[in-house]
C-alpha cells in the first residue's frame, strides 16, 4: 500500500472513534509501520483550568489511539487489535495552548501480538512528553464484520 492509501485507510478508522470526534484526533501522516496524529488544544483536554494544562489522561488517550491504529500501517489487511498493555511515562507537561502530536511505530509484528512504541511532543519532536510501548492482541480479519472492514479500506480487495 502506499502513503496515500494508507493515509485513507487511517483517517477512515480513526473518524469511527467517538473518543476521536470528541478530541478532535487526526491523522496527519502514515507510512510502512509508522503513523503521526494529532490532538488539537482545547478547553476540553484541559486539566488544570488555572494553568491551561492539559490532562494526562488525553494525552494518554492520544498514544493509545496512535498506538492502536499504526498496526492498520503495519497488517497487509485490516484486522481489528484490542489494546492488551499500554505502559506510559511522563516526562513533562504539554504547553497550555498547542496541539499534541504522537509518533507510533509498530516494531514487531507475530501471528498473535503486534509490538509498538509512541511519543508524544508539540512543536520540537525531541522535546517528549511522554512515551508508551505497547501491545496488541491480533484476532484475525476475519473477526471483523466485513461491512466495518469494506468502510475502513474503502471496499478496496486486501
Amino acid at each position: 500500500m502506499n502513503d496515500e492509501t494508507l493515509l485513507a485507510r487511517v483517517s477512515r478508522f480513526i473518524g469511527t472513534l467517538r473518543h476521536c470526534q470528541h478530541l478532535g484526533i487526526r491523522a496527519v501522516s502514515a507510512t510502512e509501520n509508522e503513523l503521526v496524529v494529532e490532538l488539537p488544544y482545547s478547553d476540553a483536554i484541559v486539566g488544570n483550568p488555572e494553568t491551561g494544562v492539559i490532562h494526562g489522561g488525553a494525552i494518554t488517550t492520544l498514544m493509545d489511539t496512535a498506538s492502536g491504529t499504526v498496526v492498520i500501517c503495519a497488517l497487509p489487511e485490516f484486522e481489528l487489535c484490542p489494546t492488551l498493555d499500554l505502559r506510559v511515562d511522563y516526562m513533562r507537561a504539554a504547553e497550555p495552548g498547542h496541539p499534541v502530536y504522537a509518533r507510533a511505530r509498530a516494531y514487531r509484528v507475530t501471528s498473535n501480538i503486534i509490538f509498538t512504541r509512541c511519543e508524544t511532543f508539540q512543536e520540537d519532536p525531541e522535546q517528549t512528553i511522554a512515551h508508551c510501548v505497547g501491545t496488541f492482541m491480533r484476532i484475525g480479519p476475519e473477526a471483523t464484520p466485513k461491512a466495518y472492514r469494506d468502510l475502513i479500506t474503502g471496499g478496496d480487495d486486501e
